[in-house]
């Protein structure tokens, strides 16, 4: 794996910032780190970078020890924080110089020209940093970030600050990078997590709720006993829409609402031999199922209601 966090605790005062949280993240994974304000996610992030001490358990990277090899795991990691502090007196080339220079970048002209067309710095390149727009500023963060090719990509809040088609923009980059790099990075920009990753890792008061991929997390917290149906008449048959008691007299259905004459919402506590019974009625009379399925929750209803119980159990990937 090339990030293992492992019973990661770390303490300000009597308030534990982090709790003995552990999880990983494989190479070509993009995992959303995600967490209401004050939930530890940058913290743990700063930890991962070796910017910041833990006070329990461990943090490795491609294998090395953060705390006992910072140095070498620095080499490995490209982070950019969520404050993205910058040089405003610095030219956009001369500053990614100097960041290169820190990595001891070879080929370093190069490598900066393939940043900055990377990112799409172009445009903004002969500028100031201080005369740049906030979303150019992450940018130029997330060029220092890539200068020095890093195996690991950190990325706290990448997208703060870009307009809706810098977004899309930003967003291609990091699928890119996904490809052949570890990518964890955090956002409250919940549909960017949605197109960007395929697991989330989701943690609330310093404890971990939720590490999983999307598909089961929406899977495991779908609207419980809920049942959407479509219903179209086949060809032949009267013009008569479903009537409500007929749906209401299933076995297990405790109430019926109509969306539209062919289209329910049926409340049950049984959702699997509803479907049954349903596609029984249908066959009686001559209804086409169009749709039939439980209804999810988006995972901004997930993220709240999960985070909205600091004891919600942690959902396993």
């Amino acid at each position: 794996m090339s990030i293992e966090v492992k019973d990661l605790t770390k303490v300000y005062g009597e308030q534990k910032a982090i709790d003995a949280i552990s999880f990983t993240v494989g190479k070509g994974e993009i995992v959303g780190f995600l967490g209401p304000n004050g939930a530890g996610k940058s913290t743990t992030m700063k930890i991962i970078t070796g910017y910041l001490g833990q006070d329990g358990g461990e943090a490795v990277v491609c294998g090395l020890s953060v705390k006992d090899q910072p140095l070498e795991t620095k080499k490995k990691i490209g982070y950019l924080p969520e404050a993205n502090p910058l040089y405003p007196d610095m030219y956009v080339r001369e500053y990614l110089d100097f960041i290169a220079d820190v990595h001891h970048v070879a080929n370093k002209k190069a490598r900066i020209e393939a940043v900055i067309t990377l990112v799409g710095l172009n445009i903004e390149s002969n500028k100031k940093l201080s005369q740049l727009s906030k979303g150019y500023k992450q940018r130029v963060g997330l060029a220092a970030a890539l200068i020095h090719d890093p195996e690991v990509l950190i990325l706290d809040e990448p997208t703060s600050g870009l307009d809706p088609n810098q977004i899309i923009e930003i967003r291609d980059v990091i699928k890119r990078l996904g490809k052949d790099k570890t990518v964890l990075f955090s956002s409250h920009i919940l549909q960017e997590v949605e197109a960007l990753c395929d697991r989330v890792v989701i943690i609330n008061r310093g404890k971990l709720v939720a590490d999983s991929q999307l598909s089961r997390l929406r899977q495991e917290n779908s609207r419980a006993g809920v049942i959407r149906v479509v219903l179209k008449e086949s060809a032949g048959t009267a013009s008569s829409a479903p009537a409500a008691s007929q749906l209401e007299g299933l076995a297990g259905v405790s109430s019926v609402r109509a969306l539209s004459p062919q289209e329910w919402e049926l409340q049950t506590e049984s959702p699997d031999e509803v479907k049954k019974l349903l596609m029984t009625l249908a066959l009686q009379n001559n209804w086409n199922i169009v749709s039939l399925q439980s209804e999810n929750q988006s995972l901004e209803d997930i993220f709240r209601s999960l985070t909205n119980n600091p004891l919600s159990p942690a959902a396993q990937p």
